[in-house]
């Protein structure tokens, strides 16, 4: 039982469904109508995959650049950090020096002391002999 206007499903040398045909003089200005709009579905979803595209590789340019920025941020902070890390070791060896110095100079103002205290003592010593005799060898004392 055959349908007008409908061609077999399948055919030996086709494999395409059959549709119903327009009239004639119609049927060529709706293929070329059709087609055109194939054209036009076409572009508009060339233009879309284009535009996503586009934003997909600005997307991945900005995360480089931040990438970019991050890696440089992080190398200027691990100089800086050396830096700092060099400075505080100069200044611990500096301090250690004044350190140094200072316990020496510490010891030398005891000596000096003790030094002086002697000194002091001998001249005291020196001034009650002296000032403790007389003139045949007797001493007398200052009170």
């Amino acid at each position: 039982m055959a349908l007008r206007g409908f061609r077999r499903p399948f055919t030996a040398d086709q494999n395409v469904l059959g549709f119903p045909r327009p009239p004639t003089s119609a049927a060529g200005a709706e293929a070329l109508d059709l087609v055109y709009q194939a054209a036009d579905m076409f572009r508009l979803i060339e233009d879309r995959a284009r535009a996503s595209e586009a934003r997909a590789e600005a997307a991945e340019q900005a995360q480089l650049e931040i990438i970019a920025v991050t890696e440089r941020k992080l190398r200027d902070a691990s100089r800086a950090l050396e830096e700092a890390r060099r400075r505080i070791e100069s200044q611990q060896e500096q301090l250690d020096a004044i350190e140094y110095r200072a316990q020496a100079a510490e010891a030398e103002a005891r000596e000096a002391k003790q030094s002086l205290a002697l000194v002091e003592d001998a001249i005291r010593r020196r001034l009650l002999l002296t000032s403790g005799q007389d003139g045949d060898g007797r001493s007398t004392a200052i009170a």
